[in-house]
C-alpha cells in the first residue's frame, strides 16, 4: 500500500513518517490527479475550524483509493461526518505510529475505523437491540474458536474495550489483540462491529 498525507502545509509530522517511511506528503491545494495504483490510502488532515466537506470535496479520489481523516480535534461528530462523506475512518492527527498502522490495517481490509468510544457505544447498542431475538443466536461461530477466543469475542460483542477484557480475563492487552486477530481471521471478519453483529445473530 502507498500512503499519501494531504495537509494545508505540506509538512509531515514525525509520527506519520515513522508509521509509513515511504509516504508522500502533499499540499492540499496542489494534489495532482493520482496515477493508477498511486496513493492507495489518502490521509487528509482537518484542522480546527476547517470544513471537512470542503477539504474532501476538493480532492480527486479514485475508486480504488481509501480515505482516512486525521482530525486535530477528534470527536464523534467529525467521525460521523467523515464516514458520511465517504471516508473509511477518522483518527487523531497526533496518533502514535502503531495506531496509524493499526488504522491502515483495518481500512485496507475493508473495515471502518471510527474510534474506540463511538465503536463501543455502537457495538453495545447493537448487542442490546438484538437481545430480543434469541433465535438469532443459533450459529456455529463458537465451534471455530478456542475457549479463550470465544470469551474475548463475547466480551467484544458486549462493547468491552481491550483494557476491560484484559482486566476481566486477567491477561494483557497485547494478548487480547492477538486473540482478536485470530478471531477475525477464523470468522473472516474485518472489525469489532462485524464481530458483534455475527455473535448477536446477524448473518454477514
Amino acid at each position: 500500500m502507498i500512503h499519501c498525507f494531504v495537509d494545508r502545509d505540506a509538512q509531515a509530522l514525525p509520527s506519520w513518517l515513522e508509521a509509513f517511511p515511504e509516504a508522500q506528503v502533499v499540499h492540499r491545494d496542489a494534489v495532482p490527479v493520482p496515477a493508477e495504483g498511486d496513493w492507495n490510502v489518502i490521509w487528509c488532515r482537518c484542522r480546527p475550524q476547517e470544513s471537512l466537506a470542503s477539504i474532501l470535496g476538493a480532492l480527486t479520489i479514485a475508486p480504488s483509493q481509501i480515505v482516512v481523516v486525521l482530525a486535530d480535534e477528534p470527536g464523534d461528530a467529525i467521525i460521523a461526518e467523515a464516514c458520511a462523506l465517504g471516508a473509511s475512518g477518522c483518527c487523531n492527527t497526533y496518533a502514535a505510529p502503531e495506531v496509524l498502522r493499526q488504522v491502515a490495517l483495518v481500512v485496507e481490509n475493508g473495515g471502518l475505523w471510527i474510534g474506540q468510544s463511538l465503536l463501543q457505544r455502537l457495538v453495545g447498542s447493537t448487542s442490546r437491540a438484538l437481545e430480543v431475538r434469541p433465535e438469532a443466536r443459533v450459529d456455529t461461530w463458537s465451534a471455530l474458536l478456542s475457549e479463550r477466543e470465544s470469551q474475548v469475542a463475547k466480551l467484544v460483542a458486549g462493547g468491552a474495550s481491550n483494557k476491560e477484557i484484559a482486566d476481566q480475563l486477567s491477561i494483557t492487552e497485547r494478548t487480547v489483540k492477538a486473540h482478536l486477530s485470530a478471531v477475525f481471521e477464523k470468522l473472516a471478519l474485518r472489525d469489532r462491529l462485524q464481530l458483534s453483529l455475527r455473535i448477536n445473530g446477524v448473518n454477514l
